[in-house]
């Protein structure tokens, strides 16, 4: 189960997000939910189509459990099956 403080050890894909901060003021503020995830960015289905978006360069929240959580892109750079601990 997602919480808090585990979140980015979890799988994105299917989360709602929105970028808080970033390098580019552009893409502040840009949200919907991620389709697909790799070592250094995210795909997310908007509105207006999908966007790929490199992670490291910006902050995203997500709502978990009713309570906005904010991550550091730089700290989820890393490859989904990396991160969550799947070494096989």
């Amino acid at each position: 189960m997602i919480t808090a403080d585990n979140i980015t050890s979890h799988e994105f894909i299917g989360l709602d997000t929105e970028i808080t901060q970033s390098t580019n003021p552009q893409v502040i503020g840009l949200n919907g939910r991620i389709i697909n995830e790799t070592k250094s960015m995210f795909t997310i289905n908007t509105e207006n189509g999908s966007k790929s978006i490199a992670k490291s360069t910006n902050s995203w929240k997500f709502s978990i459990e009713g309570k906005d959580v904010v991550v550091e892109g730089s700290k989820i750079t890393k490859r989904p099956f990396d991160r969550i601990g799947g070494k096989a």
